[in-house]
This record gives C-alpha cells, structure tokens and sequence, in this order.
C-alpha cells in the first residue's frame, strides 16, 4: 500500500489562513458547511480508490490542503459568540441607558486609576437570559468588598459597545477586545453592586484561590511589594499588580517576555521536573510514569499562571516535547510547533489575532530555523564561552524574527536587547528556580525567610539591573513608521537573506536583493502618497482641544500651552504622525479662524466670542462656550458643526438636537471619534 505523507506544518498553514479568511470575510456557516461536507467525502473516496494504486497519481494531498483551510474557516465561524441568538448583543435596545445584568466573574484585569475591571460571563441581562464575555469596570469612590474569580454579581449601570479609536491611527483596543469575544463594557458604582452568596468553583477559581493564597502567605512575610508584583509575574503570570514604571523599563531594556510566562518559563519547568523524576528508573513502565508526571505538571502550571494565549502554546509545545523526551522517540520541532498550534487554534481560533501568540510562534520558529545558521559561525572550545555564545545566537535568532512585526506594532525597537539578555538570561534559570520553590512552600503556609529574602534580593538585582540597561535612552529606537505592507516585505528581505545564508546561489541572491527593492519601492510610495495628502483633525481629547492641520509630510499643531510644550508624550499625536510619516513643524495656540481647502472654519471657546457676519462653512465648539444656536443660526447657517470632547454633555444634547431640528450635519467627537476635513 502507498503511504501518504504529508508536511503538518502545510496542514497547519492553510489552516491558519482558513481562520483568517472567515475572520476577515464574515462568510455565512452554509457557505462553509457545504464545502467541507463535499470535500471530507471526496477525501475519503481518494483515498479508498487510491490506497492500493502505486502508479496512479493521487490528489489526496491537494484535498487535505483544501479540509484544513475549510476546517478553519468552519472552526473560526463556529467560535464566533455573536452567532448565538442568545448573545448580549442581539438584546441592547437603542434607547437603553442603564442595564441590570447578573454576570459571573472570570478574570480580574488591571486596574486603571479610575476603575478596578474584571473580565465576567452573562448570564442575564435585563432579566432575561444572556451570554457573552464582558468587561466589568467599577469605579473607585468607595470601598469594595474583594471580588473573587467565580463570584455571582449583581450589577446595575451603563454598557457600552466597543468603538473605534477616537483618534486617527491610534490602537484600537475595541477590535483587539473582539478578538478575545468581548464586545461590550460595563461601568457601575460600588453601591449598585451586588455580591451573590453562590460561586462558580471552576478550575480558575480554585488556581485564583492557590494564587491569592500564595501572594498573601509572602505578603505576611513582609515580601517587598515591588519585589512581589514581580515575581508573581514572573511564575504566576500575574501582572496586574506591576507599576507602569517598571513594565516600561523592561520594554526599554527589550526584556518584557521575561514578566509574560512563556516557553523560556514552562521549559525551565520541564527541565527543572525532569531533574526532579532522575531516580526514578528508565524502563518502559517508569517512563510512561514520569511522562504523566511531567504532563501533570506543566498543566497544572498553566492553569496556576492564568492559561493565557502564551502559557497555552507554551504548555502544549513542551508536552509534545515530553512525550518525544520520555518515549526515545525522535522530535521534529517544526511539527512541534506546527502541532501545538493547531490544537490551540483548533479550540481557540482567536488566539490567532493575539500580539503575544503571534510574537511567541514567530520567536520560537527562527529560534530553531536561524540560531544553528549563527552557531556555527563560531565554536567555542570552552563551556562556559560556548554557553554565553548560545545566549547571543538565540537572543540574535529571535529578534530578528520578531524585529518587524515588533516595529509594526509597538513602533520602537530596544538596542541594547543582546546586552540584557546577556546578563539576565544566566540567573534567570536561579530566579525561577527558586521562585517556584519558594511559592510551593508558600501554598503549603511554609515560608523560609532565608529563601524569601535571597529570592527577594534576586528579584531586586534583576530590577535594577533591568533599570540600568533601560537608562541608555539613546539606544531606544522611538517612532518607526511601519505599516503592513512593509512589515511584509521585511519578513521577505529576512527569510530571502536566510535561505541564501544557508546555500548561497546566485538565483537566491537575485531574490534577496528583490526583496530589497520591493521595500524600498513601497516605502517610497508609502511616502510619495502621504506627500500628496492634506487633512485638518479635530482630535478627541477630554480636558483639552487638540487641531491639525497637514500639508505632506509637515503638520501645523494647535493646542494650548500644556499640549505645546508636551507634543513628545502624547500619544495621540505621536501614533499620528508616525502612521502618516510626518512631522510637526509648527505649533500656535487654538485661533479663532482657520482656511482649508476652501472652507472657513469658526472655534469658538469658553469666551463665547464670535464675528456674525465671518458665516463660516464649518463651525466647532470647545470648552463649553455659552452660546444659543438657535439665535445663532438665524443669521447665517454652516455646512457642519463639530464638538470636541472638551464640552459638557448637557450643551452638547442641546447642540445636537437643534441641529437635528435645522438640518444641519452634527459631530460629537466623543460619541464619534476625530473629525476630518
């Protein structure tokens, strides 16, 4: 009989695309249905005529291809909660301002300064019977009594439907919460909650109950707070508790994997288990054992770090790596990754659109593809040169690969990588170590202070050395412009330059610099394009009026003083400019009159100072200006009135309704998003 083989990591692929073809076409199931049912049978047919034929050409492989991309889109369909007819999206009323809903508490998120926020499941909404992911926020007035994953709550307040950003290019945390099925939020105070006595005890309510144990036993043990976040981030996956300060001196340091449980954690424990079970003897019977042992225990290590996108791969990769350790089987590491990947996504298709998923797999794949390719450019004679050397190449490997989507995403680029990775990769196999030593005791109530303390120091050390390498700002690559198509074409540059690293020919060489060119031509029209581009924005700022207006590349900002002196730390501005490939080249205070393509443009300001006979063809109100409308547009009537997020909502309803009774064109930058000209 011909035995078939086919590539898993082909399979994997065209499942992946049929995941981001149903994602991105938003195709009815029948449509996909339809097609798999037609081809699983013409599958089965091939196969059934064709086993026993040497000779005769099969297209077996040509049809598994065609079921995985099906099977995808199907999985990817399937998974979508808002196909449910029961889902909270399909019961908000257009009227509705307030909503009573009864939710189960899923996940505690990190908390802003206005708000503690949880992740929580519907159940009811209005009274009547609900489903969906939601994010619960609670506003800090008062005290709140602690709120344990599992808990039944109560909540009365307003619900919100994901937005789009309310300023140009900037990141839409709306679409990034769609990926992980959540469509709405909900904001409540303390006192309109109300906490049920029933608790759903799921396995994360037991792994939160064994954290939250493990944080207080150290805390009582007067573990540094800072210390502490730290660590819990570091073996639990718990980042809630991190200051902002410190998450940015890991980015600038180019370390914040390190506080992301991932494979270099969950291989350490595999290592560390695998150290553990050596007396156990090695026959068949003792190494089924150790493998239940060790697949026992990275698992329950998921479950403990939160089972986030990252701890899922990471926990099924090495499984796999196991099974191939314990059963003397040969492992190939492509079909490693390409197998845990698609289980992942077989379960959770919307993994695919996560940052950390995607920066992971990538990470993972030039690791094992590009690290050999740098490790053989020098062989050290003694161990202790050959370890660090490793420590480079892999460090080298990985960046490298996530170097363009890094940029596309984060838009800077940390130089000085290599350095931190140097120096911290050696001690973190120490750290961990004695981090998950430490934190058992602590979920038995057994703390050691000498182990606490020398964990603490560790943690210190490894902060402070992180703060040192963040402070050679000039290393920190800030405000890439990098837009999809150019990531592409890097990642063509990056696989083209490889494989003809590997075995140089000159038709690789020729496909190299192919791929250069291709980047640079559309770079430049990238360019070329915002040159010919002019806009005027009304940005979307709450305590202050933000305006642009761009001619090419040079933009002219007007703002008040705050905002003049600052223009480097806003965000706004900053994803703007880098998105469009431009710069500021001139900044005044918010006039009175402005003259754009045509048009005359009127702000009017808190002064409520005005010229009638300027009849303008764009009017914009800012901070709250006393003036009627009504009166006003007796005299003269404009094309388009916009408000910005600096006005109160009382005269912006009165705004907007009496220009819904005159007719004319109304855009609240709040409820809508920028205004562009």
């Amino acid at each position: 009989m011909k035995v078939i083989q086919f590539p898993l990591i082909k399979i994997t692929l065209c499942f992946v695309l049929g995941i981001t073809f149903a994602h991105y076409t938003k195709l009815n199931l029948i449509w996909i249905l339809f097609p798999l049912i037609i081809g699983s049978i013409s599958l089965i047919v091939n196969f059934i005529f064709n086993k026993n034929k040497l000779n005769q050409k099969s297209y077996f492989g040509i049809l598994t291809l065609i079921i995985a991309f099906l099977i995808g889109s199907f999985t990817s369909i399937v998974n979508n909660q808002t196909l449910n007819s029961e889902h909270y999206i399909h019961h908000l009323g257009l009227n509705d301002t307030e909503f009573n809903t009864e939710l189960i508490v899923r996940e505690k998120l990190k908390n802003t300064s206005n708000n503690d926020r949880y992740v929580a499941s519907l159940i009811k909404l209005n009274n009547k019977k609900s489903y969906g992911k939601i994010i619960v926020n609670i506003r800090k007035d008062s005290v709140l009594p602690t709120i344990e994953i599992g808990s039944h709550l109560k909540v009365l307040g307003s619900l919100y439907l994901n937005r789009k950003p309310n300023n140009p290019n900037q990141f839409d945390y709306g679409k990034y919460l769609e990926n992980q099925q959540i469509y709405a939020q909900i904001y409540a105070d303390v006192e309109n909650i109300k906490i049920g006595s029933k608790v759903d005890k799921s396995i994360s309510y037991y792994a939160s109950l064994l954290r939250n144990k493990i944080i207080h036993n150290l805390e009582k043990n007067h573990f540094n707070k800072t210390e502490l976040s730290v660590v819990v981030a570091l073996i639990l996956g718990q980042q809630q508790d991190i200051s902002q300060e410190v998450v940015r001196d890991y980015q600038y340091a180019g370390a914040v994997h390190v506080l992301s449980v991932s494979g270099l954690h969950v291989g350490f424990i595999l290592l560390f288990i695998t150290f553990l079970l050596k007396p156990f003897p090695n026959t068949k019977r003792g190494s089924i054992i150790k493998l239940c042992i060790v697949i026992l225990s990275l698992w329950a290590f998921g479950i403990l770090a939160g089972l986030a996108p990252s701890v899922v791969r990471s926990v099924t990769m090495f499984s796999f790596v196991a099974v191939g350790m314990f059963l003397r089987r040969s492992i190939n590491i492509y079909n490693t990754l390409a197998v845990s990947a698609l289980l992942i996504l077989l379960f959770q298709p919307s993994f695919l659109f996560d940052i950390g998923f995607q920066l992971s797999y990538v990470a993972l794949y030039f690791i094992v593809w590009l690290q050999p390719l740098f490790a053989s450019i020098w062989k050290p004679k003694y161990w202790l040169v050959n370890y660090f050397w490793e420590i480079v190449t892999v460090s080298f490997a990985a960046q490298i690969g996530t170097l363009p989507m890094s940029i596309y995403y984060f838009h800077q680029f940390p130089g000085l990588f290599f350095v931190t990775n140097l120096v911290i990769l050696p001690g973190m196999s120490i750290i961990l170590g004695l981090g998950v030593f430490v934190m058992t005791l602590a979920a038995f109530d057994w703390v050691w202070m000498p182990l606490l303390k020398l964990l603490e120091w560790s943690i210190w050390l490894l902060n402070k050395i992180i703060s040192w390498v963040a402070s050679f700002e000039d290393f920190i690559f800030r405000d890439i412009p990098l837009n999809s198509y150019m990531m592409w074409s890097c990642y063509f540059i990056v696989f083209s330059f490889i494989i003809w690293a590997k075995k140089p020919t000159y038709k690789k060489l020729m496909i190299s610099l192919i791929a250069i060119l291709s980047l640079q031509t559309i770079t430049f029209y990238a360019k070329y394009k915002s040159q010919k581009e002019s806009e005027f924005i009304v940005f979307s700022k709450k305590k202050t009026t933000i305006i642009t207006e761009r001619q090419g590349d040079k933009v002219a900002l007007y703002a008040n003083d705050s905002i003049l002196k600052t223009t480097g730390d806003n965000l706004a501005l900053k994803s703007y400019l880098v998105a469009n490939f431009c710069k500021i080249k001139s900044k005044e205070k918010v006039s009175n009159l402005y003259y754009f393509k045509n048009k005359k443009i009127l702000v009017v300001d808190s002064s409520a100072v005005y010229l009638e006979e300027e009849k303008p063809n764009i009017l914009i109100l800012t901070h709250s200006p006393k003036v009627n409308l009504e009166r006003l547009f007796m005299s003269w009537k404009p094309q388009q009135v916009v408000v910005d997020a600096t006005n109160f909502k009382t005269y912006i309803k009165v705004w907007k309704a009496t220009c819904r009774k005159e007719k004319i064109p109304f855009h609240d930058t709040a409820e809508k998003g920028f205004y562009k000209l």
